[in-house]
């Protein structure tokens, strides 16, 4: 069973940054992916962000050059840097881990970005 907890949301206004922690625990292997999706009311989930536990990092094309993904492998944290943040980043963030084929996902962490 693998646990992950977020903290990190919040309000902020646009143009402003936040950084999300998602912290895993439980039994976690080595070779695993970790990062966010995110869910905007009425809008289907979508990836943000994903980072192999080796350091390889992807985004979607919306957030590229605005958000950083980044983990701590001994701590077993990953982390999202958001800056530059606009209010159509609006959205519950989730961050997950995937191992062995298997998703586990934290309960959503809410970012309101205000015009």
């Amino acid at each position: 069973q693998v646990q992950l907890v977020e903290s990190g949301g919040g309000l902020v206004q646009a143009g402003g940054s936040l950084r999300l922690s998602c912290t895993a625990s439980g039994i976690i292997f080595s070779n695993n992916v970790m990062g966010w999706y995110r869910q905007a009311p009425g809008a289907q989930r979508e990836l943000v962000a994903s980072m192999l536990s080796g350091s390889r990092a992807s985004y979607a094309d919306s957030v590229k050059g605005r958000f950083t993904i980044s983990r701590d492998n001994a701590k077993r944290t990953a982390y999202l840097q958001m800056n530059s943040l606009k209010p159509e980043d609006t959205a519950v963030y989730y961050c997950y881990l995937q191992q062995l084929g298997r998703n586990s996902w934290g309960p959503g962490t809410q970012v309101t970005v205000s015009s």
